[in-house]
């Protein structure tokens, strides 16, 4: 699939034939990260699309996804791999049945680290099943040392694993890091990176996205919610709504039956779009102004 696609052109059809709309820039950016085998850091606010990018490059190139979730305090261990020692404890427990306790420490040292007990984290599932996208999500969430790691992985897309050698991917995968910014993930880092900031779409585009995802929506509701998102997002609230919120938001309607949006039904689904008891108090006092 990645060498039929021959232009960003082409690489924004095929996402939008999962329902994902791109726009020129981040289908360029795409492109490139696949031509030049290069991994694509994309930031943006939540609810920017960064995450949905990843499973949606997966699903128009037909390649599975990986995907490491990170978090405060992961380590290379968590990411990588680890040993199965429970069963490395049974293991040596037959042998010494087999061979009434007498046998060899070095052979049996050797049987032990072996891809049968070696358990893959998602790094090294990428790089034992690529070619694969490969999604590191929320990289501003973990910490400078858990960066360094991930150097020369995305140098050579290879590990050494000291008791077992080493591991490198006959297919690069297609790498797409995502930051929410909540802390500036260092130069070193971004430098082995195609970078692409995500804004929220404007409202032609979140318009065509809703009526894309949700079936039955009306225009003129998906036109309701998605002006009404943008003015919410013009506000100063703790968590604007993103795309994700769109959706709920239109969803929550859709159940209720509604086929428009007015101060009433938006007082009452306000908890699908807003996560902020502030922010909920904050447009409630507003409701009136923001649907005359």
């Amino acid at each position: 699939m990645t060498d039929s696609l021959a232009s960003p052109e082409e690489l924004a059809a095929a996402l939008d034939k999962t329902g994902y709309l791109a726009d020129d820039g981040l289908a360029t950016a795409g492109f490139l990260a696949l031509r030049m085998g290069r991994p694509l850091f994309c930031e943006g606010e939540p609810g920017t699309g960064k995450t949905s990018l990843a499973l949606a490059l997966a699903a128009a190139l037909d390649r599975p996804l990986v995907r490491l979730q990170c978090h405060e305090g992961i380590d290379a261990a968590q990411a990588l791999y680890e040993w199965d020692f429970p069963r490395q404890l049974l293991h040596l427990r037959a042998l010494e049945a087999a061979n009434d306790g007498g046998i060899d420490v070095e052979t049996a040292e050797r049987s032990l680290y072996t891809e049968r007990f070696l358990l893959a984290r998602p790094l090294l599932q990428a790089l034992i099943s690529a070619p694969c996208v490969l999604l590191i999500d929320e990289i501003d969430r973990a910490d400078d040392e858990f960066e360094a790691f991930l150097l020369q992985l995305l140098d050579e897309y290879a590990v050494t694993i000291p008791e077992y050698g080493e591991v490198r991917a006959a297919t690069p995968p297609l790498v797409v890091l995502t930051s929410n910014r909540t802390r500036e993930v260092h130069d070193a880092l971004k430098r082995r990176c195609l970078y692409h900031w995500l804004e929220h779409p404007d409202l032609v585009r979140e318009v065509t996205i809703l009526r894309r995802r949700i079936p039955g929506i009306g225009e003129a509701l998906a036109r309701q919610v998605a002006e009404a998102v943008h003015r919410l997002r013009e506000m100063d609230l703790l968590k604007p709504p993103g795309v994700a919120e769109s959706l709920d938001w239109a969803n929550a309607l859709m159940t209720l039956q509604r086929d428009e949006l007015d101060a009433a039904s938006a007082a009452r689904t306000l908890g699908a779009v807003l996560k902020y008891s502030e922010d909920l108090d904050r447009v409630r006092a507003k409701l009136d102004s923001l649907f005359s």
